[in-house]
């Protein structure tokens, strides 16, 4: 299987080397990128021009990158997010387009629990001021009974739902193509999202990008939301009005939020001077079992796609 593969994903085999092993075993001829950084488009044709096959991060293979590579017939992505690939250049073009979903539904769905205790009970708040020198306690509230509002119940929304039930939350969902057997297996509430904005104490965000179906939290879907209640962001920054969300938080109209991921990054936003805010550098993925094991099934999925052919 004499088949040349760029790596160009920039941490690959950083957590283990079990991914190294899995392609020199293969017999695939294989060129790791060897920066170390997230690389540009220019760097990808220079260093994956002649390659069949890319193990790629979140690298752009936009339409010019992709026409700049004659010779690919398979990206396979460390992850689930498909942002950074032109679908339609890649399917005009014959080639496969492979990802890791699985990987990525436990860590993000324990961020999302994280991010959600902290700001019921302040932990980033009340450490700041502890560390500042001040002894200044203030009162947190309970997860237990709290109406968990979920958008988007694929399988990060369902796994946050099943957590939230199991810690005595009340769960409510919506979804353009909802699980309801799942739904009534585990307990939880399926409405539709304007009532769900109205009821919810935590909204969680667990959103894929559509086109057909658009949604952005901004000042009309804030204006009919709970007072008082809190958001979290760990799936795209496209879906919330960070100017809108900033005032939101500065008058009062929510409690909290927390957001790991941002219309532009690395952020650098007015959200930052807010105390109510807990903010990640997106990194809900970024655990060293979930990385290795994205790169492991990555490196399968490219394997037996050349070996299948």
């Amino acid at each position: 299987m004499n088949r040349k593969i760029f790596v160009s994903a920039s941490t690959f085999a950083k957590y283990g080397d079990e991914p190294l092993k899995l392609l020199d075993k293969s017999g695939l001829s294989y060129f790791i990128n060897p920066l170390g950084k997230r690389l540009v488009q220019k760097e990808i044709i220079e260093m994956g021009d002649t390659c069949e096959g890319v193990i790629a991060g979140l690298e752009p293979y936009d339409d010019y990158v992709l026409d700049n590579m004659p010779n690919l017939r398979c990206i396979s992505r460390c992850g689930v997010g498909l942002d950074n690939i032109s679908l339609e250049k890649a399917k005009e073009k014959g080639i496969k387009i492979l990802n890791t979903p699985d990987v990525v539904t436990q860590p993000v769905a324990e961020l999302t629990l994280a991010m959600a205790l902290d700001l019921l009970k302040r932990i980033s708040w009340q450490s700041s001021l502890l560390k500042s020198g001040q002894w200044n306690k203030k009162s947190g509230n309970l997860l237990f009974g709290k109406k968990f509002g979920i958008l988007g119940l694929g399988r990060i929304g369902k796994r946050v739902a099943e957590i939230m039930v199991k810690l005595g939350a009340q769960v409510y969902g919506t979804d353009i193509s909802p699980d309801k057997n799942w739904a009534n297996t585990i307990g939880i509430k399926l409405i539709n999202s304007d009532e769900l904005l109205k009821i919810c104490d935590i909204l969680s965000i667990h959103l894929s990008i559509d086109k057909d179906n658009p949604f952005k939290l901004g000042k009309k879907e804030i204006s009919i939301m709970k007072k008082g209640a809190i958001v979290i962001n760990v799936s795209r920054g496209v879906f919330i009005d960070e100017d809108i969300l900033y005032d939101a938080l500065k008058q009062g109209r929510l409690a909290g939020a927390a957001l790991d991921v941002f219309v532009k990054e690395p952020y650098e936003g007015k959200l930052r001077e807010l105390e109510n805010v807990v903010l990640t550098p997106h990194i809900a993925t970024l655990t060293v079992e979930s990385r290795l094991q994205m790169e492991i099934e990555a490196t399968k999925n490219i394997i037996n796609f050349f070996k299948n052919e």
